[in-house]
């Protein structure tokens, strides 16, 4: 029995953190037993926003993937490769573009959210105006049938619907239109209590080691009313709590309990929420470290992927090559 495909990817910006972790690694991890899983490395989304800042993306993108594999992700399950190695995306990125409407990125709302967040880069670009014309070409290409996405992203999905359609109408059919696979994601905010975001400097990242999470975990914001130890509590302000709902599901309700009747402390909080990130994390940043440094056997793995993502990749592009009569 075929399974149906998924298709998902991370921008390689940086290391990857917790927010990662609970947002969206733990899920692929998952959906990697249940479908046939394609998980990409976005370098070229990640020129989008970030050419200024000339990352070193072939080094960041093999980081992200011994993250992903140490998080449980299987080469063996999972086809883990790197965007910019499967031409064929380029390709059918130009393809798409002669035939998407202006007005349709215009519209998206994340474009118009990012162009406000992001004020200090120069991102009035065609790359970054077309990036949701990239996004429906890496699904389409591999005729994947779900993303896994939260419910901010729906006009993403929409989108490439409207554009596998279009091409349908156009030239014939040969794409799925995507449906949007919705996941739950667990808020999570930042050290400071915004949100957690590489630019605030507010994360705790995979790769950290003990004693970087310890100063990250005491610097953390807890109730400001609070000043005595025997003083009732209000968790719902407080960062330390919102860690504890996500990664201490099994003592949170006493924590709360005992924050509220002011019979624990915000050290002590901090102390239980640091054991239950180490005993998570540092089977990670082991595994990671132990890939990185086996760097022939990391490339093997990557260049297998991309291998497999190209094979299915020109499949279908030969078909939109003739649907298209460009042989």
């Amino acid at each position: 029995m075929n399974k149906k495909r998924v298709l998902s990817g991370m921008r390689p910006t940086g290391n990857l953190h917790l927010g990662h972790l609970v947002g969206a690694l733990e899920n692929w991890v998952k959906l990697q037993v249940e479908y046939e899983t394609f998980y990409m490395v976005a370098d070229w989304h990640a020129i989008s926003t970030s050419y200024e800042d000339k990352l070193d993306l072939k080094k960041l993108g093999k980081e992200i993937i011994a993250e992903w594999l140490a998080v449980g992700l299987m080469p063996e399950k999972s086809t883990l490769f790197v965007q910019s190695a499967v031409k064929q995306h380029s390709e059918l990125h130009l393809i798409l573009s002669m035939i998407t409407p202006l007005s349709w990125c215009e519209r998206n709302p994340s474009y118009k959210e990012m162009i406000t967040e992001l004020k200090d880069k120069e991102i009035s670009t065609y790359g970054f105006l077309g990036y949701p014309v990239l996004q429906a070409a890496d699904i389409i290409i591999y005729l994947a049938e779900l993303v896994p996405v939260g419910i901010d992203q729906l006009p993403h999905i929409e989108l490439c619907r409207e554009i596998v359609r279009r091409f349908h109408y156009l030239f014939g059919e040969i794409f799925k239109e995507p449906q949007a696979l919705l996941t739950e994601t667990p808020k999570l905010p930042g050290l400071d209590g915004r949100k957690m975001s590489k630019s605030y400097n507010n994360c705790i990242y995979l790769s950290d080691e003990e004693k970087v999470i310890k100063e990250k975990v005491n610097s953390m914001i807890t109730d400001p009313a609070r000043i005595h130890k025997t003083d009732k509590g209000h968790p719902e302000v407080c960062s330390v709590y919102s860690y504890q709902k996500v990664f201490n599901k099994e003592e949170v309700n006493e924590i709360c309990k005992n924050c509220m009747a002011g019979s624990i402390g915000c050290v002590e909080c901090k102390k239980i929420l640091l054991k239950k990130l180490n005993d998570i994390l540092t089977p990670i940043r082991e595994k990671r470290k132990e890939l990185l440094e086996k760097e022939k056997q990391l490339d093997e793995i990557i260049e297998e992927g991309n291998k497999k993502a190209r094979k299915v990749a020109e499949q279908t592009m030969i078909k939109v090559r003739e649907l298209i009569k460009l042989n």
